[in-house]
């Protein structure tokens, strides 16, 4: 019976061949063919100095070539980033007493030692009858390659500079990386060493000392090891930026890789794990699903009388840490017991870095310019209406966060919900007009030019709001926006995963959005980028960063809007690009960058501009009932006295209030365990991988 596909069965071995001294100009040197797979390996022995944590070993060194002829993945970069990992990797390995005597290559202790260099060639297998011998040619070949072909004299003293530069190379990196394993052999010891010491009785200046050393030297290490590999691929000559120019885990475009789904596609929620997100292309017609639960279910919206709600009076700004220095031994404890990509949904953190508000009304907060959101619908055109949702969404994160400094929301529990509205004069909302270039502008105001489409008798449109945490374990939040009177809405559910990643903490955003126009038969589906939090041992401050999209099926408009983190040195803060295309024409119809919080550019495809300030863009305040006619678990009355103590600086009050909080939700939990009764969120329905809002306007009649 055959088993393997090249004809083997399972008593086969693969042929393989071992040849040495295939390379006559080494100390040693062998060639492994295994398949179609050759790998050559030389070595030479030189004196060098020994390393300075180690003065009587010698070492090895490491340079692996991954040749672009083995295999089409190793073309452009990616052979050679495979080869510098590989390199690391086998200098780490046999640089270890167990693994080689060191100590008898040393000559002299902290004089000289044997230092042998190892090159290392992968590439494909050639046949027999073609194979080539793998050897350098002699000084006497040259000479005589020489006389009879100049071509051939100039093409050896390339090959021989070009080896005498990468040994170069490799001796300059040697030292560093020596120092880097010695390194990171030394804090694997610290850390051990510290966890050993008691831990009974009050941080003294010398255990916060410890503790900061413990929290820092981690990421102190990578960023050495980030600036190492730079230096590496710098040198190395090839075409192009560095590929680790950026922190930590980021691409090259500023995106960090674990937080950004795939576009067109990404993930999704679907009972509690993830599952790829359906492509724009395919996203079913929502508002034409069965309504045969709708009876059964609660109204959110419509229990509201707009007569009760008043114009929200709240001071959302927040002000500087100051209390910092003061917890800085709380911070470093915590940072102490941390490890890298641990997951942050369960462990709880010190009070005085919340925020004074709710995650859901921080969604809230992205509708802070409610007139641009309506503007959106009254585009004459598919393109007008998605260059008008790419500017409406590229200034609603400025007010979403508050202030410079990085806090944290509180954690919705479990119930939780918020409510809000926003009243819109019609005359700010205005249409958009044509240029006879045929691109999209706003006509100007004045006496003489009327508003298109304003309304004569004046009054306001009303956006409302709600949003429900639907989940606790994972930590879903589900919030819908409409205005009736617009035949508009928005309905999304985002789960927010936190992990630690050193220096800083990144929130990853998973969910998707879906904004409907229902006068035009159009559905914007769209996704949310990541935050992070960084420096948090000194002052945190927050980006964003990610790319995300934004795509019409219908009319084959979409976008895509990339949020870039700072690079790892250099560079700007909070940069934002984006783009606007007409996919079956490929056509580029608007290009946008800028700051997220602050001045944006807008290029059209007839050549016009537009510059958006978010600094000078008017803000309307939200309403909402005062706490006395808010339900139980709305998000003001809920954390009211959390947030009452933190306005007093009263640290130990608001803690003790938000344990109580957290407390009570773990008991209903154990409640509903034990009497067997799941949960049911009140205004949002699971639906496939979703959270749908129970009364959405494509609902109704």
């Amino acid at each position: 019976m055959i088993y393997g596909l090249d004809g083997r069965s399972c008593e086969d071995y693969r042929h393989m061949e071992v040849e040495t001294d295939v390379v006559s100009n080494t100390d040693g040197s062998a060639r492994v063919s295994l398949g179609h797979t050759a790998v050559l390996v030389g070595i030479k022995a030189e004196i060098g100095k020994p390393r300075p944590l180690v003065p009587d070993e010698g070492y090895l060194e490491f340079f692996v070539d991954c040749s672009a002829n083995a295999t089409p993945e190793f073309e452009g970069r990616g052979g050679e980033e495979l080869g510098i990992e590989l390199s690391n990797t086998l200098y780490r390995v046999f640089n270890n007493r167990s693994s080689v005597d060191l100590k008898s290559l040393c000559i002299s202790a902290g004089e000289h030692c044997w230092v042998l260099y190892v090159d290392v060639l992968v590439a494909v297998t050639l046949p027999s009858s073609i194979r080539l011998s793998v050897r350098l040619p002699s000084e006497r070949e040259e000479n005589d390659h020489m006389s009879s072909s100049p071509r051939s004299a100039c093409h050896s003293r390339l090959m021989r500079a070009c080896q005498t530069l990468q040994l170069q190379r490799r001796r300059r990196h040697s030292i560093p990386r020596s120092v880097m394993s010695q390194a990171e052999g030394q804090q694997k010891n610290l850390v051990q060493s510290i966890d050993s010491l008691p831990t009974k009785g009050p941080l003294s200046c010398l255990d916060q000392d410890l503790l900061l050393l413990k929290a820092t030297s981690a990421a102190t290490l990578s960023c050495l090891g980030e600036c190492l590999n730079i230096l590496q691929q710098t040198q190395s000559g090839s075409q192009g930026p560095p590929a680790s120019q950026h922190n930590h885990g980021a691409r090259s475009d500023g995106a960090p890789v674990w937080t950004v789904p795939k576009s067109p596609s990404g993930e999704q929620l679907k009972n509690g794990g993830l599952t790829p997100l359906r492509s724009a292309k395919l996203s079913p017609a929502l508002r034409k699903r069965s309504l045969s639960r709708g009876a059964e279910r609660h109204s959110g919206l419509e229990d509201i009388d707009p007569a009760e709600e008043v114009t929200d009076t709240e001071d959302n700004e927040e002000e500087d840490l100051g209390v910092l220095d003061d917890q800085r031994s709380v911070i470093l404890h915590l940072l102490s017991q941390l490890k890298l990509g641990m997951d942050l949904t369960r462990v709880v953190l010190p009070t005085f870095i919340l925020e004074k508000r709710s995650l859901l009304e921080m969604y809230a907060n992205f509708m802070a310019h409610p007139d641009m959101f309506l503007s959106i619908t009254m585009g004459a055109t598919a393109e007008d209406r998605i260059v008008r949702f790419v500017e409406y969404y590229l200034t609603a994160f400025h007010e979403g966060r508050k202030g410079a400094v990085a806090k944290k929301p509180y954690n919705p529990v479990l119930g939780e919900t918020f409510h809000c509205s926003w009243d819109v004069p019609r005359d700010k909302v205005r249409p958009l007009a044509r240029s006879n270039q045929g691109s999209a502008r706003e006509p100007p105001r004045g006496p003489n030019n009327p508003q298109q489409g304003e309304d004569p008798q004046g009054g306001c449109y009303r956006v409302r709001f709600v949003a429900e945490q639907v989940s606790h374990h994972p930590p879903v939040s589900g919030f819908y926006c409409e205005c009736r009177e617009r035949r508009m809405c928005v309905n999304a559910h985002v789960w927010t995963k936190s992990k630690f990643m050193g220096m800083s903490i990144g929130v990853s955003m998973v969910g998707e959005g879906v904004l409907y126009l229902l006068e035009h038969d159009e559905e914007y589906v769209f996704t949310l980028p990541s935050a992070y939090a960084r420096s948090i041992l000194t002052v945190p401050w927050v980006e964003l960063g990610g790319k995300v999209s934004i795509n019409c099926a219908k009319s084959g408009y979409s976008a895509t809007v990339t949020f870039h983190t700072k690079p790892f040195y250099g560079g700007k803060v909070h940069r934002v690009t984006a783009e606007v295309k007409h996919n079956p024409t490929s056509t580029i119809i608007c290009k946008a960058q800028g700051e997220w919080n602050g001045t944006l550019e807008f290029t059209y495809s007839s050549g016009e501009t537009k510059i958006i300030d978010t600094a000078k863009l008017l803000v309307t305040k939200k309403k909402l009932r005062p706490l006395e006619q808010q339900g139980r678990t709305e998000s003001r009355r809920l954390w009211q006295h959390v947030t009452k103590a933190l306005k007093e600086g009263n640290m130990d009050k608001a803690t003790e209030h938000k344990h109580r909080l957290e407390e009570n939700q773990r008991g209903e939990e154990r409640q509903r365990a034990a009497d067997n009764k799941p949960w049911t969120p009140r205004h949002f329905t699971k639906e496939g991988d979703g959270w749908i809002y129970n009364s959405s306007l494509w609902k109704s009649p």
